[in-house]
């Protein structure tokens, strides 16, 4: 967990200073528009030679000289004629770059004043000259403005380069100061406004011609796609960079975006990712220029990463010399100091899985050191608190105690100065970790507790924060969630949980349910409302299964009860054991053998509770199933006589924060019912969704939209100018645990989350009828992902419906069509409850001799309101 944790450190620290990791910021192509812009200079021998010193200023500042390019800038500004205010202005907001780069800050901001005294206080200059070059000031301006970490102003200031560009009528010059406002709006977390800057920047682009700055936007809008999720987007727009830049013959553009359409492959296939790494090391090691400027650097670094991700680790410590003497020849600034935090993270892991390695820990704390006097040369808190934090890591991983929390709190106080919630969340939970590791169990609490409302906080900057998001929050956002119940359903000698302690950890978890939807869209986009179950249904029985490392904690919810609690020991491996053995054998249908399995199950989450439901007359079990237990089709537990759904309806949810809980209105009941019969996209025919829907429109008065009428077009337009409450889609569909592999089947497309939920809300809202009810027929949760019913909970939460019916596993089946038959004729001759008309329908199908084992009728579940 702690190498994952690393990982996470990292990535927060390097996407924190995105703007500058990505070459956006200090690329010289945001020098070469503007220069290549500039008002024609005199033709003097003076000039020409002011001429030649900016151009060799220019060269160096490619190639990462921040000291000579500032040298020669400074003679060229001297070179310049003192009246000639145009050009030295121009020039010194260049040279403030340099000097940004060399921390000589105040010599910068003095230059940027300098350049927009000389432009904005000089009446004679033509107009269409002063515009252009307060332009590219302006944008300067604001690229050392976000350097210091003043996001806002940078913005601010790239508005006014905008402004001047338009008045010019330089579009590419608008290009470019969109593209630096993107990066700052990442920087302040707002990716999709982002996005939609940077999408706008794509439409103008379209319409220029190719050229560096055209190059520049494709990968920066790549990039943010890359971020938020839209993987193949992203690869798309990169590709169309990178034969943009084969036909230019750009080199640097080429291999920054090898780079990058190698970042989007590093997750799930990192060989393709190493390969396009590789690529651009060959085209760099090419060229002279390439091989002077951090290009290796970051290929290396690219691939070290990489490497350690993937079990063959080991090829990546031949990278180590050459990282290391990249990092010496480099100057000091921020960019290199994040790298120098990437190099030592990497060498951590390597240290811990090869102790007999080189690379020993004070080796490693001496650059962790170095490092910190280098972020504290250029005035870079955030890098110190990460230096220290993850020195505090090494010696928590060693058990040294008191120098592991003395380190760490060195690192929290200088987070916490910055106010960097993201740097401090971490921080906190590190010295909750520590307190308990010595027994120091209410020190501990706070620490958790602190954490998980930053988390809170800032949930929005972190469902976003890189597309390796699955694994990192698993392993550096869900574990503080769990370590705060763990600790608050812990007994205190021989006293019982109190109730206050039940209650925040009900709450914590659903916090925690919540925040794994959030990220599974990588974006905070579900509002969340306190529900009490009383005011629901005093018939129904909240259940929570909370999965813990080395229990399974249960808690009950009855309706005008304080909450009960029970407690199992058994390990998260034994259980999620039980789990996939029960999902095994369950889809089996000559198998009898899912018994022991789903007995088990019911002995460790309802044997416990069952005296508790009799004397309530619960009727209803509501769930909110927690990690694996979500893939268990929980109507089948087994009590060695009955299934549970003989007993109960069932329903499963998110959490009752995300319900808007009402009966389905009987009386207007209407169906919009979509469906594939033939083979589409390599899936293949469904025989019984013809009968599925006829069934359905025998029922209920219905919309049929089948085969080659079943587009997303269509499915939108019907949506959007009827009043139907219920939507019923019989088709091939995928849940998974990657929002990219999420997916329903249509006639001419893959329709994924974010489409259906477009689909879905282009119903006009001033209509008095929304969407009550989604059926997704024949879906199914993807094989072998232990999460994926996460996109099962994704889809309906995002579909907006109050509830949704769908599958965990694909029943091929007339058994289907009967089960949906029985379900709307409960609905709509017998006005049952949804969870209560589900019940029926499945019973209906286990009481029928060929349809009675579980594979049958056990994978329908009800998700969202149960009314």
């Amino acid at each position: 967990m702690l190498f994952k944790l690393r990982q996470r450190i990292v990535l927060l620290f390097l996407f924190a200073t995105v703007g500058l990791s990505m070459g956006l910021l200090s690329n010289p192509r945001y020098l070469s528009p503007v220069l290549a812009t500039a008002p024609p200079s005199p033709t003097s021998l003076e000039v020409e030679s002011a001429t030649e010193l900016e151009a060799k200023g220019k060269y160096f500042y490619a190639i990462a000289q921040y000291q000579s390019a500032a040298s020669f800038w400074q003679r060229a500004i001297e070179t310049y004629d003192p009246r000639d205010s145009l050009n030295r202005a121009r020039l010194m907001s260049s040279l403030a770059l340099a000097q940004g780069q060399l921390n000589n800050w105040s010599q910068a901001i003095a230059n940027i004043d300098s350049s927009l005294a000389l432009l904005q206080d000089n009446p004679d200059l033509e107009i269409g000259n002063k515009v252009r070059a307060l332009a590219q000031v302006y944008n300067n301006q604001g690229i050392l403005l976000l350097d210091r970490g003043k996001k806002e102003a940078a913005i601010a200031s790239w508005q006014q380069a905008k402004d001047n560009y338009r008045q010019a009528e330089d579009e590419l010059g608008v290009i470019r100061a969109s593209i630096n406002q993107a990066s700052a709006f990442k920087q302040l977390g707002h990716y999709r406004r982002a996005v939609k800057t940077l999408a706008e920047v794509e439409t103008a682009l379209s319409k220029q011609s190719d050229s560096t700055v055209k190059l520049a936007g494709l990968k920066s809008y790549g990039d943010m796609l890359w971020l938020v999720g839209e993987v193949e987007p992203a690869r798309k727009v990169l590709q169309e960079g990178l034969i943009i830049a084969e036909r230019l013959e750009s080199v640097r553009e080429k291999i920054e975006l090898l780079l990058a359409l190698g970042n989007t492959y590093k997750a799930h296939y990192p060989e393709r990712a190493l390969t396009l790494y590789q690529r651009g090391w060959k085209i760099c090691q090419q060229q002279q220029n390439c091989r002077q400027t951090d290009l290796p650097l970051q290929i290396q670094l690219a691939k070290l990463n990489t490497w350690l991700a993937t079990p063959h680790w080991r090829q990546g410590k031949s990278l180590i010399p050459q990282i290391a003497s990249e990092l010496k020849r480099l100057p000091i600034n921020r960019v290199n100091i994040d790298r120098h935090l990437n190099f030592a993270h990497s060498l951590v892991e390597l240290n811990r899985r090869a102790p007999s390695a080189p690379h020993r820990v004070d080796q490693i704390e001496q650059l962790l050191a170095v490092t910190r006097e280098q972020a504290k040369q250029v005035n870079y808190p955030r890098a110190q608190s990460y230096s220290w934090g993850l020195q505090g890591q090494i010696r928590e991983e060693q058990q040294n105690w008191s120098t592991a929390r003395q380190y760490t709190q060195k690192a929290l106080v200088l987070a916490q100065s910055i106010n960097a919630p993201e740097v401090s969340y971490l921080w906190q939970w590190q010295l909750g970790r520590i307190d308990r590791a010595l027994g120091e169990r209410e020190g501990a609490v706070i620490h958790y507790t602190k954490s998980v409302e930053l988390l809170e906080s800032l949930s929005r900057d972190l469902v976003a924060i890189d597309p390796d998001v699955q694994y990192s929050f698993r392993d550096s956002v869900e574990p503080v969630y769990r370590g705060l119940v763990s600790l608050l359903l812990e007994p205190d000698g021989n006293k019982n949980i109190s109730q206050v302690n039940l209650e925040e950890a009900r709450k914590v978890i659903e916090s925690l349910q919540l925040a794994e939807l959030n990220n599974f869209f990588r974006e905070a986009c579900l509002d969340a409302q306190v529900v009490n179950i009383d005011n629901v249904d005093r018939q129904a029985a909240v259940i929570y299964p909370i999965v813990l490392s080395d229990r399974l904690e249960i808690i009950l919810s009855l309706p005008n009860q304080p909450l009960k609690h029970y407690s199992k020991p058994i390990s998260r491996t034994d259980l999620e054991g039980i789990i996939a053995r029960f999902r095994h054998n369950i889809v089996i249908r000559s198998r009898r053998n899912f018994y022991h399995s789903s007995q088990r199950l019911y002995n460790l989450i309802i044997r416990p509770a069952l005296e508790d439901l009799s004397r309530s007359q619960i009727k209803t079990l509501v769930f909110v199933p927690d990690g694996a237990l979500r893939n268990v089709p929980l109507s089948a537990l087994y009590d060695g006589r009955h299934f549970l759904i003989e007993d109960y309806s069932i329903a499963l949810t998110p959490g009752l924060q995300l319900l808007n809980p009402r009966p389905l209105e009987q009386a207007q009941l209407k169906t919009i019912a979509a469906g594939l019969t033939e083979e589409v996209d390599g899936f293949a025919g469904l025989d019984f969704v013809n009968s599925e829907l006829q069934e359905i429109e025998s029922r209920v008065n219905s919309r049929l939209l089948v085969d080659r009428d079943f587009t997303a077009e269509t499915l939108k337009k019907e949506i959007q100018y009827s009043d139907y409450p219920i939507v019923h889609i019989a088709t091939h569909g995928q849940f998974s645990s990657s929002i990219e592999d999420t997916f329903l089947l249509a006639w001419n497309e893959r329709i994924n989350i974010n489409e259906l939920d477009r689909i879905l809300q282009t119903r006009n809202h001033r209509q008095e009828h929304a969407i009550e009810l989604l059926v997704l027929s024949a879906c199914e949760t993807a094989t072998g992902d232990s999460r994926a019913a996460l996109g099962l909970a994704g889809m309906a939460v995002r579909a907006g419906a109050k509830s949704t019916l769908a599958t965990l596993w694909s029943v091929n089946d007339r058994a289907t069509a009967k089960l949906m038959s029985d379900f709307y004729r409960e609905l709509s001759e017998k006005h049952l409850p949804k969870a209560e008309a589900v019940r029926q329908a499945q019973l209906s199908l286990l009481h029928n001799r060929w349809y009675k084992h579980p594979f049958y009728w056990a994978p329908y579940v009800l998700l969202g309101n149960w009314l």
